[in-house]
């Protein structure tokens, strides 16, 4: 009988690997769709955008959207410009967020509770734009990098997954490293962020996705077009192609709007794909280990 019930239970979970794989890959095939049809569409040739509204394959692979976005001569500044802010500011995002977080996941600091609330607080509650223009301005960092890094520079709720994280470690690691004659900032640098590795490579995909996505705090802070982020130049390029004239591109035929809309996606989206499988591995775990303790 304990055999006849276990093959029973044996083929319940093949059953139930076989449909959940099948409906799991439907939904990813269903999410993937519009991805491929942007990227597909992207390439395709005039008359294909204009006769198909949906496109899985182009018949005819053309370049001409891809050479209309490159020809613009600003488009390796501003890629310049959206990699420089993102790395930098990722950096400096990361080294803020682990300090406060370690800080505030010590028992003993004093107004700790305080400083918590006023973290929480400020994720359901903000100044607004205007307010946040006006300091940016008081600090005098109006058309300047930094305006596009400082105001955003740590994000409430990465800080309190860091800080949920260094609060689930046992204290008898700083213990131990207490009375092997280390300090504060020894046993952060030497123990606490080697353990958090998992989590600082999830983060650091949030924030990098969040700088390179740039787009509003340009518009508000930056007003030398030089200086434009990769975001804000691409939808130059988008109203340009949609009714303007496009003096500063080398390229005859405007292809239609629709296909450069595309290719301006894939432009956009493609570096953080490209990123995004060095962390794949410590994505989840690094969610989830700051997640477990409240």
């Amino acid at each position: 009988m304990a055999q006849s019930s276990f093959k029973k239970e044996s083929l319940g979970n093949r059953l139930f690997t076989i449909v959940n794989t099948t409906l799991l890959s439907l939904i990813s095939l269903i999410c993937l769709l519009p991805f491929i049809n942007v990227f597909a569409s992207s390439f395709a040739s005039t008359q294909e955008v204009v006769e198909k509204r949906f496109i899985l394959f182009p018949t005819t692979f053309s370049l001409d959207a891809y050479r209309y976005i490159l020809s613009t001569s600003t488009i390796f500044k501003g890629l310049s410009v959206s990699i420089g802010v993102t790395l930098v500011g990722t950096v400096v995002s990361m080294v803020l967020t682990a300090l406060m977080a370690y800080g505030l996941s010590r028992r003993y600091l004093y107004g700790r509770n305080l400083i918590n609330f006023v973290v929480v607080f400020s994720m359901l509650f903000s100044g607004g734009m205007i307010p946040t223009f006006l300091v940016v301005k008081y600090f005098g960092l109006i058309d300047s990098y930094w305006s596009l890094i400082f105001p955003v520079a740590i994000n409430a709720f990465n800080l309190i997954i860091m800080r949920n994280f260094f609060q689930a470690l046992p204290d008898s690691l700083e213990e131990s490293a207490k009375i092997d004659g280390s300090n504060d900032f020894g046993v952060f640098l030497k123990i606490m962020l080697p353990l958090a590795l998992p989590s600082i490579a999830t983060l650091s995909l949030f924030y990098g996705v969040a700088y390179w996505n740039t787009y509003t705090t340009a518009l508000l802070y930056i007003t030398d077009s030089v200086k434009w982020p990769i975001q804000v130049l691409l939808r130059q390029i988008v109203i340009v192609s949609s009714g303007m004239q496009g003096e500063n591109t080398s390229v005859d035929v405007i292809p239609p709007p629709q296909t450069i809309k595309m290719a301006v996606i894939v432009v956009a989206t493609v570096p953080m794909l490209i990123a995004y499988p060095f962390v794949q591995k410590h994505f989840t775990k690094g969610a989830l280990l700051g997640a477990v303790k409240g």
